[in-house]
């Protein structure tokens, strides 16, 4: 698979590439990014022929999007796509005031949740504000989901559906965006929100990957059904898939448990008989899925780009993922990549 490689997004005719650029690690998550190498990933990003980046004000503050729209000011507007979220409002502080954990360092903007209509609309212009680009081509309801909201996430939902879903909604009918979605850490969550309201698109984090494949029984089937795109951003479940099944490895942000990583570690094995490196095949795999249409990755670092570039292209012969599956360590009816020798491309 090429990472330039374009498909459509959304229910529109807009294209963008399977490999999307976020913007996570430029809001200095847990450890700081300085302007200069956040600029310089971005530049990298582009000149490699990435032309989908995604972001939010959650992201440090509102800071990801002010290094972002800096980065994009001067490039063609119709030469790339744009996702941004709704969901928090940020108001200007003093600095000391802020507690900005997990984020090092950020903007100086306190955060709020707010799934009201009002709300969203306000989230929406300050973002166009802060990014000072002429346009938000998707926006994803952020965080209405348990991993976010515990206990109290059916009332975030309602609120959203009720508030945040009208906002978005009279965008999308005015043509001010493209396409409106959801942006969760829960296939469940995507699922539920399908079945309520006229969706366009999902940003899934996780929960389609070579670990997790429980999305296929009715969420993905139901994308497929109403012609859903999807995104899907932490491939790599916060860690294993990318470091492999190594003391201290992280699952969903956690250390791993003793069955996740002895899964790895078969999968591992099936990698070494092939000669495939262990993140290429997570990479690929999400992708192959006819519904999602890009892998998001946040780097804080120019290796690690070039290396997530780098395994989205990575040789994988067909006789890998079969093997896979006759070890039960995928599930069967997970769609593959196709056979790298005289491919043809995935989507039109």
């Amino acid at each position: 698979m090429k990472p330039t490689e374009k498909r459509s997004f959304g229910r529109g005719a807009t294209d963008v590439t399977a490999f999307a650029f976020g913007t996570a690690p430029l809001g200095n998550f847990l450890h700081e990014v300085g302007e200069e190498d956040a600029r310089t990933m971005i530049d990298m990003a582009w000149d490699r022929g990435v032309r989908l980046f995604d972001t939010a004000p959650m992201y440090g503050h509102g800071l990801a999007e002010l290094r972002l729209g800096q980065a994009l000011r001067w490039k063609n507007r119709d030469d790339y796509a744009l996702t941004s979220k709704v969901g928090r409002v940020l108001h200007p502080a003093p600095r000391a005031s802020i507690d900005f954990a997990p984020w090092n360092n950020a903007a100086a903007n306190t955060m709020a949740f707010d799934y009201s209509y009002d709300g969203t609309m306000r989230a929406f212009e300050d973002s166009l504000q802060r990014l000072a680009l002429e346009r938000i081509d998707f926006v994803f309801i952020h965080d209405i989901d348990r991993f976010t909201h515990g206990n109290a996430q059916p009332e975030y939902f309602r609120q959203a559906m009720d508030g945040s879903w009208r906002a978005l909604e009279k965008l999308r009918s005015e043509g001010v965006v493209k396409g409106i979605g959801v942006g969760v850490n829960e296939w469940q969550v995507c699922h539920e929100a399908l079945q309520q309201r006229d969706f366009d698109c999902f940003l899934l984090a996780g929960r389609y990957t070579l670990l997790e494949q429980d999305a296929l029984e009715s969420f993905l089937p139901l994308c497929e059904e109403r012609g859903v795109t999807l995104m899907v951003g932490g491939g790599f479940n916060s860690g294993i898939l990318a470091t492999g099944a190594v003391p201290g490895a992280k699952y969903n942000y956690s250390p791993a448990p003793a069955e996740i990583l002895a899964k790895v570690a078969r999968i591992q094995g099936v990698c070494q008989q092939y000669d495939v490196p262990l993140p290429a095949a997570a990479l690929q795999f999400v992708v192959a899925h006819p519904a999602i249409r890009a892998f998001c990755a946040g780097t804080r670092t120019m290796q690690q780009l070039d290396q997530n570039l780098g395994w989205f292209d990575h040789p994988i012969p067909p006789g890998f993922w079969e093997t896979l599956k006759n070890q039960e360590l995928l599930a069967e009816n997970a769609p593959v990549p196709p056979d790298p020798v005289g491919r043809e491309l995935l989507m039109n």
